[in-house]
């Protein structure tokens, strides 16, 4: 619907907005802009600044635009999960996205202790990371369970896996490990969720999300991956250079 360099002049909040409108778009054209900014956890100031960046005059323009997207739309046009991806990926290639890999690559690469926290999808993907992060000569552990007692020794760092970023128990856990003095590096969809705010460092990709009926998630996980793999490869420079 929009292109990669508009969408890269969004902050958080008119991400967040830009997500819930991709994943709702027949609701959003009948809705007031009072209505988006309720459903979407919003100001009406945000939603009108959003149209701006967008270059419209107003949530009226807006609306019909994207209303002509999609009575115009051919199946062929529809986004596919690849463009997603494609979208992701030019959002990202700028110095900012560089220098908070960069900031967790220099807090990783200090200590000797990491840990991987995520549950469902997310431990899994913690699981890969952990692997990963071996063959660079990083020694980690994963943890999919929350509740899993670990030894917290000076310096230790947690890597913290969550999409949503609202997981009660993950919220829990990491509220543990903070009053143990511990860094933690947060890895989520969006930065305006409880688990980004509490944690020292947040990196987020904002993705649409794709939940399904019965709250099955398929929101595509590449990103993380990504992410993780940044961070490790940059590691591995920063001790090569030493």
């Amino acid at each position: 619907m929009f292109n990669a360099d508009d969408l890269a002049t969004l902050n958080d909040l008119e991400l967040d907005l830009y997500n819930y409108i991709v994943a709702h778009q027949n609701d959003v054209l009948t809705m007031t802009i009072r209505e988006l900014a309720h459903e979407a956890h919003v100001s009406t100031t945000t939603i009108l600044r959003f149209c701006k960046k967008l270059h419209f005059q107003g949530f009226s323009e807006f609306k019909l635009y994207a209303k002509m997207q999609l009575t115009n739309a051919e199946p062929t046009h529809l986004r596919t999960n690849t463009d997603i991806i494609l979208e992701y990926f030019k959002r990202i290639d700028n110095e900012a996205f560089n220098t908070v890999i960069d900031q967790a690559a220099t807090i990783i690469a200090k200590t000797s202790t990491v840990f991987l926290l995520g549950i469902g999808t997310s431990g899994i993907l913690a699981k890969y990371a952990s692997r990963y992060f071996s063959n660079i000569g990083k020694f980690t552990q994963y943890i999919d369970d929350p509740f899993f007692p670990i030894k917290i020794e000076d310096e230790t760092v947690i890597i913290a896996l969550s999409v949503s970023g609202e997981t009660k128990e993950m919220i829990q856990a990491i509220s543990q490990m903070k009053n143990e003095h511990t860094t933690i590096i947060s890895i989520t969809n969006s930065g305006n969720n409880t688990i980004a705010k509490i944690t020292d460092l947040n990196i987020n990709y904002y993705l649409p999300l794709e939940v399904k009926a019965d709250h099955v998630n398929l929101t595509s996980q590449v990103p993380v991956v990504h992410i993780l793999e940044s961070i490790a490869k940059r590691i591995f420079e920063v001790n090569a250079t030493q």
